[in-house]
């Protein structure tokens, strides 16, 4: 046996591992969910029975599959273009120079290094009816009574919308930072002598250069909204309360598995139906990016 070949059974061996574990817990993981989504099975007696598209059927029909689609589209909307854009503008702030930068962006990127549960627990003592928000509102004499955050379903999604836009933030602006840090000195000054300034600079340079890395964001904040799950089961124990403001896909996936007998078949239709459209809307905005709609 050559010295290339047994290179070759040992680079395969290495893999092996994780190859093994990619291929039981994600590509067997898929199949068995997509297979799922055709039966009706009952987790306690274990019996399956194929009913083929009456679960995609269903969602059609399904009131709350509709208002937790609505919550995670909005939620998507508002929060994305929110956290994206405050990123780099909070970059550009933290890349100019400061005093002790370095020092600076890791106490800004700490929260970070937080649970979302943490997270979640925290903002919903500040935003409790006895909490430092509504204590600060009524001193200075914005609001006369308190507002129930929590309990109201008028506001319960922003305030979950708030907290994810705040947590999420200093990463963003982190990678944001190690781009703006590659742009050369040079970029600027020969901008500069051609009578670019300011927001020419802005508009003309840094957004341009910090395509990839926009589209990279904003990818990963599509995702992960489209998937907040954590923040929305401990703000309202799990019901998507109230009235349902909270209730998103991933919620409602949960509940249906894991809370109600015998629909863990149509919590997988669901599920493959989410993964469908965060596949459609990625791929909508890599075409975007590459037909020139980030620049």
């Amino acid at each position: 046996m050559t010295n290339k070949k047994q290179e070759t059974i040992q680079g395969y061996l290495f893999l092996t591992p994780a190859l093994t574990i990619f291929l039981i817990f994600t590509i067997i993981s898929i199949l068995f969910i997509f297979f799922l989504s055709f039966t009706k099975y009952n987790t306690l007696n274990g019996k399956m029975t194929f009913i083929g598209i009456d679960n995609y059927l269903n969602l059609f029909k399904d009131g709350r599959f509709h208002i937790a689609l609505f919550n995670t589209f909005k939620y998507v909307i508002i929060v994305v273009p929110i956290q994206t854009l405050l990123s780099l503008l909070i970059a550009l702030a933290l890349n100019a120079k400061i005093k002790f930068p370095v020092v600076f962006r890791t106490v800004f990127f700490l929260p970070t290094l937080t649970s979302s549960a943490a997270l979640t627990i925290i903002f919903m003592f500040l935003f409790s009816i006895n909490g430092p928000i509504n204590g600060t509102l009524m001193n200075l004499n914005i609001i006369k009574e308190p507002i129930s955050f929590l309990t109201d379903a008028r506001v319960a999604l922003n305030v979950i919308m708030v907290m994810n836009i705040w947590s999420t933030i200093p990463m963003y602006s982190t990678i944001y930072i190690a781009g703006l840090q590659d742009i050369s000195k040079e970029v600027y000054e020969a901008a500069a002598i051609d009578g670019a300034t300011g927001i020419k600079q802005f508009l003309h340079i840094i957004i341009p250069i910090m395509t990839p890395i926009t589209l990279f964001i904003f990818l990963t904040g599509l995702i992960g909204c489209f998937q907040i799950f954590d923040q929305a089961y401990i703000f309202s124990n799990g019901t998507g309360g109230p009235a349902n403001s909270t209730l998103t896909v991933t919620l409602l996936i949960y509940q249906y598995a894991f809370t109600t007998s015998g629909t863990m078949g149509y919590a997988a239709s669901i599920a493959v139906m989410l993964s469908l459209i965060i596949f459609l809307f990625s791929m909508i905005t890599r075409r975007w990016q590459s037909q020139g709609g980030i620049e």
